[in-house]
């Protein structure tokens, strides 16, 4: 492991650190007793078939990567639900540096180099951003109940910041599209002075720019933006499902109530440490105890199961697939590694 990267999980670490501490201290009255009780009464089949819509999502991901791949090959969704599986096994695993695994694995299977398949990977986060800024903004504005939680003045202004941010996002990426070349020369100038910052921020953009031109058709993107929004749909039904298996209050929650506390959840992950998580168990259980008004000890089980839920359960079926695949996730951290360090470069 490089030291940028034992730095940067000791970042994560120190700041996970410093939430669970505040946590802590805000919790002092902590009844464990009463954490044993709400385990107990947990309705475990709900929480299945929560974790059966992340394998169905999983599924999607699947087709909407085949549809990206269409430029430069056809492929069978199902020939991919390999990689995406085992990807995000990596990930769970890996953390952060399990990002990687999925283009890497698919450019290995597919025989094409892995900077197309980063590409792809860059397109499919903007999809994901953009299909779960447009469920938490529908949650926040179109939903009675949500106006009704403690603290509801400081949410509009998130959902309109990160509806902001999402068209910014979509405008730069259609203007690197549009005019690739021009800009990369435009850094190269810019920068000419530090001719090794310049080649390699021109180098991104360029990258970038070909991974753009992965949707050279309408329907494509139609297609892509339906599945998207399928897949965070699928994701905020496994929530409203594993909120839903507890007593109340926490059954008492929406469906509204559950897509807001999935973006909660998903702008937590940005801190991720390997195996242990962490920032998403932190915001899950802050959002609920803060906006929701959820006693402390159901918070807690609530969100490590919702964590449990939507991001380790595919351990397993990832860890079959790598058996018949013969992927070793020893020689995937190996190769991660030195395929970020390569893009660092």
């Amino acid at each position: 492991m490089s030291k940028k990267q034992v730095l940067f999980l000791i970042l994560v670490a120190a700041v996970l650190g410093i939430l669970v501490y505040l946590q802590v201290q805000h919790w002092r009255k902590f009844d464990w007793e009463e954490f044993g009780d709400q385990i107990e009464n947990i309705q475990w089949g709900k929480v299945v078939v929560g974790v059966l819509l992340i394998y169905a999502a999983d599924a999607l991901r699947a087709l909407r990567w085949a549809i990206l791949l269409k430029p430069v090959r056809r492929v069978r969704a199902r020939d991919l639900v390999g990689t995406q599986v085992v990807g995000f096994t990596g990930l769970a695993l890996l953390g952060r540096f399990g990002e990687l695994v999925r283009p890497y694995l698919t450019a290995r299977k597919l025989n094409l180099s892995f900077s197309s398949q980063m590409a792809v990977w860059s397109v499919e986060r903007i999809f994901d951003t953009g299909a779960v800024a447009v469920l938490i903004s529908f949650a926040l504005f179109s939903s009675v109940s949500v106006k009704q939680l403690d603290h509801y003045q400081m949410l509009p202004r998130l959902g309109i910041g990160l509806v902001l941010l999402v068209l910014l996002g979509i405008i730069v990426a259609y203007l690197i599209r549009r005019f690739n070349a021009h800009i990369a020369q435009v850094i190269e100038k810019s920068f000419g002075r530090f001719p090794a910052l310049a080649h390699k921020l021109a180098s991104k953009v360029t990258a970038f720019g070909e991974g753009l031109n992965t949707l050279n058709d309408v329907r494509s993107f139609l297609a892509c933006t339906g599945i998207s929004l399928a897949i965070w749909g699928l994701v905020s039904v496994t929530y409203y499902l594993v909120t839903h298996a507890y007593p109340a209050p926490l059954n008492q929650l929406t469906w509204t109530h559950a897509t807001l506390l999935m973006g909660f959840s998903v702008a937590g992950g940005v801190l991720q440490l390997p195996v242990v998580g962490g920032g998403s168990q932190v915001m899950t259980i802050t959002a609920l105890s803060y906006f929701y008004a959820i006693p402390n000890e159901m918070a807690v089980s609530c969100g490590i199961l919702l964590w449990l839920t939507t991001f380790m359960t595919i351990i397993p079926l990832g860890l079959i697939y790598a058996h018949f695949e013969h992927v070793s996730f020893r020689q995937l951290s190996r190769e991660a590694q030195k395929t970020e360090e390569s893009l660092a470069s």
